[in-house]
């Protein structure tokens, strides 16, 4: 599962204000019925689900408990992915690596 935080590219500490700023802004740019892209209607869901866990505060405290308990096995593969949430939130795409 991709970190919630990283789909909206916003930081863990973000405010409500700014998660809010983020899903629309997202939401408007990957809406099926705006996006011509393939998977518009996937990456948009994605920004949904993302954003019903983190507006609410009890599942986002959740939500950060659990991310605080896991164990990153591929550290690399983790900032790659970070970087890639940075660079997408901005409108520029990058090749992803095999």
């Amino acid at each position: 599962m991709e970190n919630l935080y990283n789909i909206l590219g916003v930081a863990p500490n973000a405010s409500a204000e700014e998660i809010k700023k983020a899903y629309r802004m997202l939401a408007m740019r990957h809406h099926p019925d705006r996006s011509t892209h393939d998977n518009a209607e996937a990456r948009f869901n994605a920004i949904k689900t993302a954003y019903e866990v983190l507006s609410d505060p009890k599942q986002r405290a959740a939500y950060n408990q659990s991310l605080n308990n896991r164990i990153i096995l591929d550290p690399e593969h983790e900032a790659r992915a970070l970087w890639h949430a940075l660079f997408e939130r901005c409108g520029i795409a990058l090749p992803h690596d095999a």
